[in-house]
């Protein structure tokens, strides 16, 4: 008798988790904006450049290095903050200077903005800069593009592929 009550009780709190579980895979309704607006999101992970330049060790230095330290020459690990701005019809929409990341902050500058802006045609301008210059920008890129109600437009950073690549899959959007 007690084997019974113990599989039905078993069974009893199964039913409840998959009841739950049921439940909550179907409401409350998740919606990540508003139906009528669109979404930009700039994501990326980016090294700047170092904070000081390499420099040549001298053959007294080198020398007094221990044996499997030895090198030609010294790379401070520090990078410099990277500046980055969004711009959206003229409009700014965001500005940072974002530090590196890490203990010894040698580690790639992070963002991850998300923007709900009204649907419709905008120019997007984005800059970076990840040097050590106190103003300008290193990389910068436009695209005209034409957002739908409901659509996210993903901005990524991307040095190898020529800077800011604006929503790679969607037709339509191109950077400059």
């Amino acid at each position: 008798m007690a084997r019974v009550l113990a599989f039905a009780g078993q069974a009893a709190v199964y039913a409840l988790t998959a009841a739950v579980l049921g439940y909550f895979a179907t409401d409350p309704a998740y919606a990540p904006f508003p139906a009528d607006k669109a979404e930009i999101v700039l994501s990326f992970s980016h090294l700047g450049q170092r904070k000081e330049a390499c420099r040549k060790l001298t053959r007294e230095e080198i020398a007094e290095l221990a044996a499997n330290m030895r090198r030609g020459e010294i790379c401070p690990r520090e990078r410099v903050p990277v500046a980055v701005e969004l711009e959206l019809s003229g409009t700014l929409l965001y500005r940072a200077e974002l530090p590196p990341t890490g203990l010894a902050r040698d580690g790639g500058a992070q963002a991850y903005e998300r923007f709900v802006v009204a649907p419709g045609a905008h120019k997007v301008v984005a800059r970076l800069r990840d040097s050590a210059a106190d103003f300008g920008f290193d990389y910068e890129a436009a695209a005209d593009v034409a957002l739908a109600a409901g659509e996210r437009f993903v901005i990524d950073f991307r040095p190898e592929f020529g800077g800011f690549l604006f929503d790679a899959g969607r037709a339509g959007a191109g950077g400059s």
